[in-house]
């Protein structure tokens, strides 16, 4: 056993016993950081709109603070982009991450030096986690690989804006610097594609231990090693790889597959990062779910998904939750998003510690590759496409095809015509053209040559209303979901 993974050990039982002390305590903890919040945040420019200096309790934020989601936040952001001070927090951010929006394209979430630490920390706590539970710390030896996006970084009024994972990379430990990889010469190629091969080419003949990344990225570094070994097991090829950390998606759709690719089960370990906040890690092998994160600069609240939509909905804090129940996820943050809905949906799986799995979103998504496509985006797109045409479209759902029989994954669009196109492919093309301007992840996937482009399926007449019977779900305010993110519908269709 090498030094290295002896102090490993002993850092990660400092960092259990820590976690401990506020996890034991979560209602304190939890009223702690509110406390500090509100206290920080009472000068801003939106704490002061908000009266913040004459909130004393939860009770009273949860008057004076509405719900918000980013469109309702964007008139601060704004100011914030230009480079003006105190407005949603005290100074202004360090970084602002670009993610995907809604309605309005691009957002840029900002990240301040309060909370930039815990999107470095939850990560490495999470390996800590792993190691103090399995005793296994072997790993800590090997090479490291990080399937991330470019750290070039752009620079405005004193701000750097880039994506999250290329931000995070500036913040690589130096006792990590040697065994990580990809190089940094690589990690900054902006094209996918090209980026992946030279990370097969660094890597083939390296002795991976730890690989982590979103799986649909993971699932194309996998089959591209192994086309350039002639076929081999992963575990042939990395005979060490002993350890998967992923987030952004649901693994299970790509288990099986990663298995029967890697050539043996491997541990792993879920995170739950996003540009808003890092919310939760796995923290135990044998335990279902992530532990929440209720000391990291995060004031959490809960909506019972069933009444999100209805009028002023009970704000549930954490000693309210229950489990099993589906909670929009809202959150107030030291990086000044306050009352923000996120979009994700929550269950706990444990109140003692308090764990969760993320179930799904607010509202109707397909997110199989991290690419977060809502139903305003598809229904937008498929107005763009059929705009001063002569196309009728009587139903229409979407859905990702995950593991086609040949080529690349894609979304397929099941559509009923009443009137079809002249041209298919050049309908397709145009809703492939409105999609990729409205979602950049979506963008990114098809140049990065992770998705091919859309593919249309014609439905039978009245294909649609059968379903809805076949499932006891005809008339009413029974509707067909414009999308989902698996192929129960889908297949059903067809």
């Amino acid at each position: 056993m090498s030094i290295k993974s002896i102090a490993a050990k002993i850092f990660a039982r400092k960092i259990y016993k820590k976690t401990l002390s506020w996890s034991d305590k979560p209602v304190e903890t939890q009223r702690k950081v509110f406390k500090y919040l509100i206290e920080n945040a009472k000068t801003t420019e939106f704490g002061k709109k908000h009266h913040f200096d004459t909130i004393k309790t939860i009770a009273d934020f949860q008057k004076n603070v509405p719900i918000r989601d980013y469109e309702d936040l964007k008139s601060y952001i704004e100011k914030v982009k230009l480079g003006q001070e105190n407005i949603l927090w005290k100074g202004k951010p360090i970084y602002f991450a670009k993610t995907s929006g809604t309605t309005s394209g691009a957002k840029y979430i900002p990240l301040t030096k309060e909370s930039m630490p815990s999107h470095i920390n939850a990560a490495r706590n999470a390996i800590l986690h792993y190691i103090n539970e399995t005793g296994n710390a072997d790993f800590v030896d090997g090479k490291m690989i990080f399937l991330q996006g470019s750290p070039i970084l752009t620079e405005k009024h004193g701000i750097n804006f880039g994506r999250l994972s290329g931000i995070v990379a500036h913040f690589v430990p130096k006792y990590l610097q040697r065994n990580r990889m990809p190089s940094w010469e690589t990690n900054c190629i902006e094209d996918w594609e090209t980026k992946v091969n030279a990370i097969v080419d660094e890597t083939i003949k390296e002795d991976m231990s730890v690989i982590s990344g979103i799986p649909s990225w993971v699932q194309m570094y996998f089959e591209k090693l192994q086309e350039k070994s002639g076929g081999k097991k992963i575990s042939e090829i990395f005979k060490k790889f002993n350890l998967f950390i992923y987030g952004g998606v649901n693994y299970e759709p790509y288990r099986a597959k990663f298995e029967k690719m890697i050539g043996k089960k491997v541990d792993s370990i879920e995170l739950f990062p996003a540009s808003e906040g890092f919310f939760a890690y796995q923290d135990s092998q044998k335990e279902k779910g992530m532990l929440l994160l209720l000391n990291s600069g995060i004031f959490y609240e809960f909506i019972k998904a069933d009444e999100f939509f209805t009028q002023n909905p009970k704000r549930y804090t954490i000693g309210e939750v229950e489990t099993g129940v589906n909670y929009a996820l809202i959150v107030s943050t030291n990086a000044g998003l306050w009352g923000y809905n996120i979009g994700d949906t929550i269950q706990f799986t444990s109140l003692a510690p308090y764990r969760v799995i993320v179930s799904g979103r607010i509202k109707h998504y397909i997110s199989a590759f991290g690419e977060h496509v809502i139903a305003n985006e598809v229904e937008s797109a498929m107005k763009e496409a059929t705009a001063g045409t002569n196309i009728v479209i009587n139903e229409f759902t979407v859905a990702p095809q995950i593991t086609p029989a040949s080529g690349l994954p894609y979304h397929e669009w099941l559509i009923e015509f009443e009137k079809e196109p002249e041209n298919m492919e050049a309908f397709a093309e145009a809703i492939d053209n409105s999609m990729r301007k409205q979602n950049i992840y979506y963008d990114d996937l098809i140049t990065g040559n992770v998705l091919q482009k859309v593919v249309v399926t014609k439905v039978s007449k009245n294909g649609f209303q059968e379903y809805m019977k076949s499932q006891g779900k005809l008339g009413g305010q029974n509707k067909i979901p414009r999308l989902s993110n698996d192929r129960k519908i889908a297949d059903n269709l067809k």
